[in-house]
């Protein structure tokens, strides 16, 4: 089984989504002859031409526009944006028309929008965030951020098969650092399925995107010192999968909530509150959070590192959670 980069994994996700079905097409900004800003669809010019994927200018708002437009026909665009942190201003071409158009009147809108978030790449406060939660807060949108090359391409897969709008983050601190053995052969990972990254008996650690190398990495300093950790991959944080939550709490009954977004209003409050209405009598000890700073991602390579979750502070949580 080959080993793919999580770039090459996603890049071979959508050629092969691409050559399967002609509706498929790729729109965005330097996506044709320059192949992306981090070369992701480098060549797919050459080998799709020009009418599949397609230079657009610097409008997201207008590339949103012009993708929904096409799903509505039957066509499944692939809208890509250089760097998430400008989602904003097709802010409300992605929630008050692309998230509403199944429930207004039934249409199906197949459409993806992807492109590179996070941080721990010096890439300051325009480049580096993580704005996943905005959307997962808008009904009639699915929100997936894979952590691993394999789950990568099967996502990006499943996603662009899906009938629904489909927001696809890709960590850019993941593109080339990481490696797994993916098939060649056609496969999907199904949206909203959490995976169970690392089995362990004495806490759990739920997370997502690169938080989950994280967490296996402090898992592995806790395993020597006699504490075992499970961490549980959400893969996709809308629609979450609530099962998955419940049972790995009501397993080791103590569980540390790891994300890179920022505490007030990430993902880690939604969880605690799944676990209230459906795991709370299996806890053992208080539901921990480890988050990014509230505060704009840092420029600085040593306040970005203070600003992000380390393993140093999962490594110290689980010690303090697994006495409690």
């Amino acid at each position: 089984m080959p080993q793919l980069t999580y770039l090459e994994a996603i890049r071979q996700g959508i050629s092969e989504e691409m050559e399967r079905d002609l509706a498929v097409f790729c729109l965005g900004e330097d996506i044709g002859i320059y192949g992306g800003a981090f070369k992701v669809t480098n060549g797919f010019i050459d080998r799709f031409g020009p009418e599949r994927v397609i230079d657009t200018p610097i409008a997201e708002s207008a590339i949103v526009g012009a993708a929904f437009g096409a799903a509505l026909t039957g066509m499944r665009p692939i809208a890509e944006f250089q760097f998430m942190d400008f989602i904003g201003c097709a802010f409300n071409q992605i929630v008050n028309m692309v998230a509403k158009a199944h429930y207004r009147w039934g249409a199906p809108a197949p459409l993806v929008i992807r492109g590179p978030s996070g941080g721990n790449v010096h890439g300051g406060p325009f480049h580096s965030q993580n704005p996943e939660m905005y959307f997962v807060h808008t009904p009639g949108l699915k929100v997936v951020c894979p952590a691993t090359a394999y789950d990568a391409k099967g996502l990006i897969k499943a996603s662009i098969r899906d009938n629904n709008p489909v927001i696809f983050f890709e960590h850019k601190y993941l593109y080339r650092r990481i490696k797994d053995e993916v098939p060649s052969e056609d496969y999907v990972v199904p949206l909203g399925k959490a995976r169970t990254a690392r089995e362990g008996r004495d806490l759990s650690i739920i997370t997502y995107a690169a938080m989950v190398h994280v967490a296996m990495e402090a898992a592995e300093i806790l395993a020597k010192e006699g504490i075992d950790a499970e961490i549980v991959d959400l893969r996709t944080v809308a629609p979450l999968d609530r099962k998955a939550i419940a049972n790995t709490v009501r397993k080791t009954n103590k569980v540390i909530l790891l994300h890179e977004d920022v505490r007030t209003g990430g993902l880690a409050g939604e969880i605690a509150a799944i676990i209230n209405e459906e795991a709370f009598d299996d806890l053992d000890g208080p539901i921990v959070r480890i988050t990014a700073q509230d505060s704009p991602v840092p420029f600085s390579p040593p306040q970005e590192e203070y600003f992000l979750p380390k393993v140093t502070d999962v490594v110290r949580e689980a010690r303090r959670l697994k006495e409690y």
